[in-house]
């Protein structure tokens, strides 16, 4: 099994995150709705990382770490690679800091997403096909200028941040003994398995990642890091490589890891627009795909899904509710 070279991240890790975030990010809402538990086949609940200030769960992670920078390294600046949400999670907490930001994005970037790490005031420079394309040369960046590269998974303070999110759930609902959450790099899987595991040890923690980007999954069932295909259109999953930290998190503490189709996704994104009024990205509808997958599994289970992010742009809605009839036929949704 490799074995990562960092500290993996406590509870006490978590707490002391949730210290540092606190004065910078409202505690957001657990909502269950009764009609999608219909859907789901058991009661289900809703967290919702969609209404983080950049509409994505991964801001936790960036504020903890940007507000624990040492001298050096705030004058140095920090540079991250990102299809989106890592790269708004970086600006939103460099600006707040008065750090200076560099996101390294890939061709085709959601526009939406890239729009706010500008209006955040970083500089975005676009490399590359994909997301790994842009990681390279982020990392060669920050090698050639001296900047403070932070790595979409393989950091513990951005792991640390994101396991409030798994506190917040275990407050709001004790009774919850399901978490359903997304994987893209595996950050918001790993803190929830940090969080949860210590505070409920028999707290079940379901990976879902898409079946167009396999490569944590397949890390995941072998134990050792591998590389697949990605073809997702959900950019929060769109990694060709796992990653070594979040990989040996999972590799000990999660329960389970399923694969969702493409239009599996899209008809999750559809039911929570329809069920629970909220615009739910890709990414963040992955882990009602698993739930409504898992249906027979799931039956008498308090389930929480983690919504990871909201940020869908209006070129993605029209397509996706162009394809609403084809996907719920029946009329569901």
């Amino acid at each position: 099994m490799n074995q990562a070279p960092w500290q993996i991240p406590t509870l006490v890790d978590v707490l002391r995150a949730r210290r540092q975030i606190e004065p910078y990010l409202y505690r957001t809402p657990l909502h269950r709705y009764p009609a999608l538990a219909a859907e789901v086949g058991t009661p289900t609940w809703v967290k919702h990382e969609n209404h983080q200030p950049i509409g994505a769960f991964k801001v936790r992670g960036g504020v903890n770490l940007v507000s624990q920078l040492g001298d050096a390294e705030r004058a140095a600046g920090v540079i991250a690679a990102s299809t989106g949400n890592h790269g708004q999670s970086v600006a939103y907490a460099a600006r707040l800091f008065g750090v200076r930001a560099i996101i390294v994005v890939p061709e085709g970037a959601n526009q939406a997403k890239v729009a706010s790490m500008r209006a955040l005031d970083a500089e975005v420079i676009v490399h590359g096909r994909d997301f790994d394309d842009a990681r390279g040369h982020a990392e060669r960046l920050a090698e050639e200028r001296g900047h403070r590269y932070v790595h979409s998974g393989n950091e513990p303070l951005l792991i640390s941040g994101v396991g409030t999110a798994t506190l917040e759930i275990l407050e709001d609902e004790p009774s919850i003994d399901t978490l359903i959450v997304p994987i893209g790099g595996g950050s918001g899987a790993a803190g929830a398995i940090v969080a949860g595991k210590a505070i409920k040890p028999d707290l079940e923690i379901i990976g879902v990642q898409a079946e167009a980007a396999p490569a944590a999954y397949l890390s995941w069932k072998s134990r050792a890091l591998q590389e697949a295909t990605m073809s997702t259109f959900a950019e929060g999953l769109q990694t060709r490589t796992a990653f070594a930290l979040p990989q040996q998190i999972l590799w000990d503490g999660l329960d389970d890891f399923v694969l969702v189709g493409e239009d599996e996704i899209r008809r999750a994104m559809l039911l929570l627009l329809a069920r629970t009024r909220n615009l739910i990205e890709g990414a963040g509808a992955a882990s009602l795909a698993a739930a409504l997958k898992l249906r027979d599994r799931l039956a008498g289970r308090n389930v929480a899904l983690i919504c990871s992010g909201g940020n869908v742009t209006v070129e993605q809605l029209t397509a996706l509710l162009q394809t609403a009839q084809a996907l719920t036929p029946s009329g569901a949704v």
